[in-house]
């Protein structure tokens, strides 16, 4: 077998433990590796961060060329049967995945780089993905004359059918089977051209191996298991099939029989690197000597990431190139732990959330020698008095069609490596499956421990309406948990989000909104405008809103300010919508995350109860503390008359900070100098305090910091609300606003054609008319709204 690991590529017989490296790019990754007919020469795709170009290893000698260029993103490569063309999946010139085909010399060039398809359009509206048409996963009939791939021409959500065209003649192309196939079903014929091998769930939680044929027979399971095998590949005999498993948590290659289904598992347990290799083990502890799990990267001398063979590797969705040649890679390091990395100077970060300073530092290997480097973490807690808080995510999918399979029990050392005290896991459909809907139980979970407590609430997905967050179901989970999915038998918008906060709010839980804005919102310019928020607040169904989540910081706030200004007391919440099993995308769990004032409590109630009361401050990194007059966030300040209050604010946080404010009604009454490092201060003064409203302080940054896996560094309090003589400013323009927002609302309601009965569609509107009415008497004053 040829395969990706960690980077390279490798060598192994099957039945052999010893593995060979056969690439090894200084700063670049090497994957998806295909070996041509006669086995001289394997093609694959090298990423550097700034780009993904195809490449092609000879065997025979080793040297590598390079087969792409532009700076698109190339993948998938496949060779023909006969060695003599390549097809591949490109962005090259549209920005959307499209299949390629070229020609292979006999130099090993690549010539005559073509598109297989032209662009197309979709002629219904999509779920999630472009409106563009994309085709991928391509492999080659037996004789060389067909490609099959997916494609999703007028699919409305997931990834699509798997298809077939003509390797000669695009107008050629035939649609095998509807099936969803979440972009891992990868068919691959047989040899014998009999069979069409490929990925999927079909019905069930986890992906298996199954057959069809290339004509579209009924498919029947090749195999089975509450986990995944997906990337199979037939041997050239047919009698076997290579593929990767989770089966263990991490990814892992094995090698099974198609008649009586033996696996052989293939371990490298000893590798020929072709580079100088060392040992390394980290000791990580904290302030008091305890051995401490932490997040960690390693960047070897050859300018890539490093990390134990056990270990989950993980890098971040997004970075800055202008800062970084590359994003971040890392890894959950069980407080101690050793890898192989490259002989030469290797760098070490450390992070153990929010609460502690980054460590950084350096090892210098010398080839074949071992060392092992402890680190001492300091801590940058806020001062005592501001609260005796607890962290909690309350956005993460345990499972969501990630490579990795995740657990509670793992769930829970991903959280304390991040010094993360509660996982909220949201159990939430993935297209047709829920993959932790047997996980979800009403209390804490059996893997939460003295300092780590996992709990399952629910996501309830509707992007029409807008996704809702469901914390504290005490008694199950609302089915099916998704709506106004377009062109399917659940294509109707009833229930709109209002239904469902009432379903939550009957067994006692907390209704939020996740991950909400991405941009400012123009109620006259947006192209489309659907979204409830606004109404359900009118409507006193929200109790919490993801200030930070998987969206625009300031973009949510902007909004969020409004909503305060209007009177809505909202507590601010924060969830990071970590897929945890995915490799890269959207992580770590806790990046952001609500910090609970308790009590002291951290039994579900205590946490659900700070959150509704707003005793609450939100982060990706700075700690905030904030007094006004004595009083904390979610408290609320009396003023006999006008007049100044005392307060007292501290700052700590692990990166720089651009800016620390206190922001009142929307605007900011103070901002104070940050000096040096720009990552610490206390203040203690009095505001003049004239009118009654809301308070907030908030920490931000201008652009990206390579310390935080986010698009800046974000926090803010939820508000200490100001009661004064006369009460707050009017918010006669946000009220507008808002009126502005529903009437674009309605009128998408009401242009939906799907619902079910007169009824649903009579209940929406009626619904959306009372929050309307509402926003209309807060816009003509406040003794109208009264």
């Amino acid at each position: 077998l040829i395969y990706s690991m960690a980077g390279s590529l490798w060598r192994q017989a099957i039945g052999s433990d010893e593995a060979v490296e056969l690439t090894h790019p200084t700063g670049a990754y090497d994957y998806q590796p295909d070996v041509g007919p006669d086995g001289r020469a394997v093609v694959f795709s090298r990423y550097d961060g700034a780009a993904i170009e195809l490449w092609r290893l000879d065997l025979r000698d080793g040297r590598e060329r390079k087969l792409t260029t532009g700076g698109a993103v190339n993948v998938e490569p496949r060779l023909s049967p006969d060695g003599r063309r390549l097809a591949w999946v490109s962005t090259r010139g549209t920005g959307h995945f499209n299949l390629f085909m070229g020609e292979i010399g006999a130099d090993g060039a690549l010539r005559g780089a073509r598109p297989l398809f032209g662009e197309r359009k979709s002629a219904i509206d999509r779920y999630y993905y472009s409106p563009f048409d994309h085709a991928l996963n391509p492999a080659w009939s037996p004789d060389g004359a067909r490609i099959y791939f997916v494609g999703n021409p007028e699919v409305a959500w997931g990834t699509g059918d798997l298809w077939s065209a003509s390797a000669t003649d695009p107008n050629d192309r035939r649609k095998i089977l509807s099936e969803e196939t979440m972009w891992s079903a990868r068919p691959e014929p047989a040899p014998d051209g009999r069979r069409l091998l490929f990925t999927s769930y079909h019905g069930r939680q986890w992906r298996q191996l199954w057959l069809t044929t290339p004509g579209g027979a009924a498919p029947m399971p090749l195999t089975f298991g509450e986990f995944d095998r997906s990337d199979a590949r037939w041997s050239p005999d047919g009698k076997s099939v290579a593929y990767i498993s989770n089966e263990h948590g991490n990814t892992e290659l094995d090698v099974q029989t198609v008649i009586g289904g033996a696996v052989v598992p293939i371990g490298a347990r000893v590798r020929r690197y072709k580079r100088p290799q060392a040992r390394l083990t980290l000791d990580i502890r904290d302030e008091r000597g305890r051995s401490t799990p932490a997040r960690v990267t390693v960047m070897g001398a050859d300018g890539r990431a490093q990390a134990p063979d056990e270990a989950w590797m993980r890098g971040e969705d997004a970075f800055d190139r202008a800062r970084q040649p590359i994003e971040t890679h890392y890894f959950h390091c069980p407080a101690t732990c050793t890898l192989s990395v490259p002989a030469g100077e290797a760098k070490v970060t450390v992070q153990h959330g929010f609460r502690h300073l980054i460590w950084r530092g350096t090892a210098t290997l010398a080839p074949g020698a071992a060392r092992a480097l402890t680190v001492l973490l300091a801590p940058n807690d806020l001062p005592a008095g501001f609260g005796d808080w607890r962290t909690a995510d309350l956005h993460i999918h345990m499972n969501y069609g990630g490579h990795y399979r995740d657990t509670p029990e793992r769930l829970a050392a991903q959280a304390e490596a991040e010094d993360l005290d509660v996982a909220y896991d949201l159990i939430v459909n993935k297209e047709e499956r829920v993959p932790d809907v047997a996980s979800f139980r009403s209390g804490p979970d059996p893997a939460s421990d003295r300092d780590t407590l996992i709990l399952h609430g629910q996501e309830f997905h509707t992007s029409f309406w807008g996704h809702v967050g469901l914390l504290g179901l005490s008694d199950h989970l609302l089915t099916p948990g998704f709506a106004a999915y377009r062109h399917t038998a659940l294509a109707s918008p009833y229930p709109h989000n209002g239904v469902v906060a009432d379903l939550a709010h009957a067994q006692g839980a907390l209704v939020g909104y996740v991950h909400p804005y991405d941009v400012e919102i123009d109620p006259a310019k947006a192209p489309a405008l659907s979204h409830e928020f606004p109404a359900d607040v009118a409507m006193g169904k929200v109790d919490y809103v993801e200030v930070m989540g998987f969206s625009d910081h300031k973009a949510t706030a902007h909004v969020w300010y409004r909503l305060l200004n209007l009177g809505f007391r909202l507590p601010a919440g924060a969830g990071t919508d970590a897929m945890a099993n995915y490799a890269s995308l959207r992580g770590p769990v806790g990046l952001n995350r609500v910090f609970l004032d308790t009590g002291g409590g951290r039994d579900p109630a205590a946490l659900i109860g700070a959150l509704k009361a707003g005793r609450t401050f939100v982060s990706n990194g700075p700690l905030l503390g904030l007094e006004l007059a004595g009083r904390h966030p979610g408290d609320t300040l009396t003023l006999k008359a006008p007049g100044e209050a005392t307060y007292r604010i501290a700052l700590r946080s692990p990166v720089a900070v651009d800016h620390l404010e206190l922001v009142q009604n929307g605007a900011v009454v103070k901002r104070f100098d940050l000096t040096g490092e720009r990552r610490d201060l206390d203040a203690a003064g009095n505001i003049d305090l004239q009118v009654g409203g809301w308070l907030v302080l908030r920490a931000w940054n201008d652009g990206p910091d390579p310390a935080v896996l986010d698009l800046y560094a974000y926090a803010t309090t939820s508000p200490i609300y100001l009661r004064l003589p006369g009460g707050p400013p009017p918010a006669l323009e946000d009220a507008a606003y808002f009126v502005a927002w529903m009437r674009r609302v309605i009128a998408a309601a009401e242009a939906r054609d799907d619902y079910n009965s007169a009824e649903e569609r009579r209940a929406t509107l009626d619904y959306l008319t009372a929050a309307l009415e509402r926003y209309r008497a807060l816009a003509r004053g406040p003794r109208a709204a009264k």
